[in-house]
């Protein structure tokens, strides 16, 4: 056979692999498309199964959580090492007089008004009283007849001592003599006390300052008829107060009474001076409980050189308390419900609401004093449901409870 026959003979098995060849390459390509087809069909099943048992998973853990009351906490706070008693007063002048004239007349002149700070012992007014000054100069008249009297009785009596030791007066006389002249002595000294008494009535004419301080009134005036008599009530002529050192009494409650012990330290504040804290002493106090508002009267002094502080003004004592009120705590008052049987604060114990009995003290406003009854790890609930039992299970809600006021 010759070799071009052999390769018309060849070349038709060759094209016939080649067929074969393609349909096995197809076939298999075929299959990873059903391949992957199935993989892409049962990933899509897979996910919407886990996606739907997912969503019934939420679906249970939400429906048993809404079973749960979620509630917000808040802490106690404790007041610290020392507690501010914080009570209301008004001050007085350590001294408050009024000056009253100690003469009849006309008021001749007056050198102080409202407001004026004055010395002890200056003029403030001054009366017009002649008869005063007549009677002073006669009274100085009757002394010095009184003291010629005398003069004359002391002479006489000597002479009549010496005529004695000669035998020619009778004792008796000379007796006389003498009893005379001890007479006149006594009333040179009568005259004596007369004229220093007029002399005080007429310093009165001059009314002045009995101490250091501030005119607060003056209710006279020029040619005002003053009647010092013991017929009618005198008539307040000034009004004068020390303001160098001022007072305030304060109504402590008994459960303070410690606080306010006498050398106790006090601060004043007042709105007129914001952010200035005055610094004052307890002085004394009653030593005694008024039964009627279970409190003490207390007085606390402050010092008050420059005049800042004025007699009257409404202040806030701050004093300070330490040991057993000073282990008390604060709580918001929308922790606290009012039930039948008293007082109860919510608090989270164990996952569940406990309702505990509480003792209070002093009433904030927004806040109350807890005494008894919690303990400062305690997460109280706020503004707790009115139908809220004790033991109901409860979830604390995810915030940040050391902030009240973020609640």
């Amino acid at each position: 056979m010759k070799v071009s026959e052999i390769e018309i003979h060849s070349e038709p098995a060759a094209r016939k692999q080649t067929r074969q060849a393609r349909r096995r390459t197809l076939g298999f390509g075929f299959f990873a498309l059903l391949l992957a087809a199935a993989a892409a069909l049962g990933w899509f099943v897979y996910k919407g199964i886990t996606e739907r048992v997912s969503a019934e998973n939420k679906l249970v853990r939400e429906t048993r959580q809404s079973d749960v009351l979620e509630v917000a906490v808040v802490r106690p706070k404790l007041t610290g090492a020392t507690e501010s008693i914080d009570l209301p007063g008004n001050t007085q002048p350590l001294i408050d007089a009024p000056v009253y004239a100690r003469t009849s007349g006309y008021v001749k002149a007056w050198y102080t008004d409202i407001g004026t700070r004055v010395k002890a012992g200056q003029v403030l007014a001054e009366i017009d009283a002649p008869e005063v000054d007549h009677q002073l100069q006669q009274a100085r008249a009757d002394l010095e007849t009184a003291r010629t009297n005398l003069k004359l009785a002391q002479i006489t009596a000597g002479r009549y001592a010496n005529l004695l030791k000669t035998g020619a007066v009778a004792r008796q006389d000379a007796d006389n003599m003498i009893s005379d002249m001890k007479s006149k002595q006594t009333m040179v000294e009568s005259a004596a006390d007369n004229v220093k008494r007029l002399q005080d009535l007429q310093s009165f004419e001059k009314v002045v300052a009995p101490f250091d301080g501030v005119i607060t009134a003056r209710n006279t005036d020029v040619g005002q008829l003053i009647d010092a008599g013991s017929a009618s009530a005198g008539k307040e002529l000034f009004r004068i107060s020390a303001v160098n050192k001022l007072r305030v009494f304060i109504d402590v409650p008994e459960r303070y009474d410690q606080a306010a012990r006498t050398g106790s330290p006090a601060t004043l504040t007042l709105n007129e001076f914001p952010g200035r804290v005055f610094h004052g002493t307890v002085v004394r106090n009653s030593n005694a409980i008024d039964p009627a508002s279970r409190t003490l009267l207390v007085e606390v002094d402050v010092d008050n050189p420059t005049g800042e502080l004025l007699p009257g003004a409404y202040v806030f004592v701050h004093l300070h308390a330490a040991g057993e009120a000073a282990a008390a705590m604060t709580i918001p008052v929308n922790t606290v419900l009012f039930r039948s049987e008293g007082l109860r604060a919510a608090v989270v114990r164990n996952g569940r609401a406990m309702l505990l009995p509480i003792q209070v003290g002093r009433d904030f406003g927004d806040s109350l004093e807890v005494v008894s009854g919690l303990r400062p790890s305690d997460k109280l609930i706020v503004n707790p449901p009115d139908s809220l039992i004790s033991g109901t299970a409860v979830r604390v809600a995810d915030a940040d409870d050391s902030d009240p006021a973020a609640r």
